[in-house]
Protein backbone atom coordinates (compact mmCIF):
# COMPACT_ATOMS: atom_id res chain seq x y z
CA UNK A 1 0.00 0.00 0.00
CA UNK A 2 1.46 3.45 -0.86
CA UNK A 3 1.03 6.66 1.26
CA UNK A 4 -1.53 9.14 -0.42
CA UNK A 5 -0.50 12.66 -0.42
CA UNK A 6 -3.79 15.36 0.41
CA UNK A 7 -2.89 16.76 -2.94
CA UNK A 8 -4.81 13.86 -4.80
CA UNK A 9 -7.60 14.27 -2.33
CA UNK A 10 -8.09 17.47 -1.15
CA UNK A 11 -10.92 19.52 -3.42
CA UNK A 12 -12.70 16.81 -4.62
CA UNK A 13 -16.42 16.25 -4.63
CA UNK A 14 -18.07 13.61 -2.32
CA UNK A 15 -20.25 12.13 -4.62
CA UNK A 16 -21.59 9.62 -2.08
CA UNK A 17 -21.72 7.92 1.36
CA UNK A 18 -22.50 4.05 0.97
CA UNK A 19 -21.99 0.98 3.00
CA UNK A 20 -18.94 -1.31 1.62
CA UNK A 21 -19.69 -3.59 -1.09
CA UNK A 22 -18.83 -7.51 -0.52
CA UNK A 23 -16.34 -7.34 -3.09
CA UNK A 24 -14.75 -4.28 -1.95
CA UNK A 25 -14.84 -6.00 1.75
CA UNK A 26 -13.20 -9.03 0.03
CA UNK A 27 -10.20 -7.37 -1.79
CA UNK A 28 -9.14 -5.93 1.87
CA UNK A 29 -9.93 -9.59 3.37
CA UNK A 30 -12.61 -8.84 5.19
CA UNK A 31 -15.09 -10.57 3.52
CA UNK A 32 -15.61 -12.51 7.56
CA UNK A 33 -16.98 -9.07 7.89
CA UNK A 34 -19.76 -9.28 5.74
CA UNK A 35 -23.07 -7.47 7.68
CA UNK A 36 -20.98 -5.40 9.36
CA UNK A 37 -19.49 -2.95 6.39
CA UNK A 38 -18.00 -0.22 7.30
CA UNK A 39 -19.17 3.68 5.98
CA UNK A 40 -17.30 4.09 2.38
CA UNK A 41 -16.81 7.97 1.49
CA UNK A 42 -16.86 8.06 -2.42
CA UNK A 43 -14.86 10.80 -4.57
CA UNK A 44 -15.63 12.25 -8.13
CA UNK A 45 -12.16 10.87 -9.00
CA UNK A 46 -13.63 7.18 -8.58
CA UNK A 47 -11.60 6.76 -5.46
CA UNK A 48 -12.88 5.83 -2.46
CA UNK A 49 -12.01 6.41 1.71
CA UNK A 50 -12.82 3.91 4.46
CA UNK A 51 -11.81 3.75 8.39
CA UNK A 52 -9.78 0.62 9.29
CA UNK A 53 -9.33 -0.48 12.81
CA UNK A 54 -6.03 -0.32 12.29
CA UNK A 55 -2.94 0.95 10.24
CA UNK A 56 -2.32 -2.47 8.88
CA UNK A 57 -5.64 -2.98 8.13
CA UNK A 58 -6.42 -5.95 10.18
CA UNK A 59 -10.86 -5.17 10.08
CA UNK A 60 -13.13 -2.32 9.28
CA UNK A 61 -13.54 0.39 11.65
CA UNK A 62 -15.78 3.61 12.58
CA UNK A 63 -15.53 6.77 11.27
CA UNK A 64 -16.06 9.54 13.73
CA UNK A 65 -16.51 13.59 13.32
CA UNK A 66 -17.56 16.61 15.14
CA UNK A 67 -19.56 19.08 13.57
CA UNK A 68 -19.50 22.87 13.09
CA UNK A 69 -21.37 23.65 16.23
CA UNK A 70 -18.90 21.06 18.49
CA UNK A 71 -21.37 17.87 18.42
CA UNK A 72 -19.68 14.29 18.07
CA UNK A 73 -21.36 12.45 15.36
CA UNK A 74 -20.30 8.97 13.49
CA UNK A 75 -21.00 8.15 9.82
CA UNK A 76 -23.67 4.99 9.38
CA UNK A 77 -24.42 4.95 5.65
Amino acid sequence: MEPNTDDQIEGQRIVAIRKMSDTELEHEGWAARRGNSPPVIELESGAILYPSMDPEGNGPGALFGIGAADEAFFISP
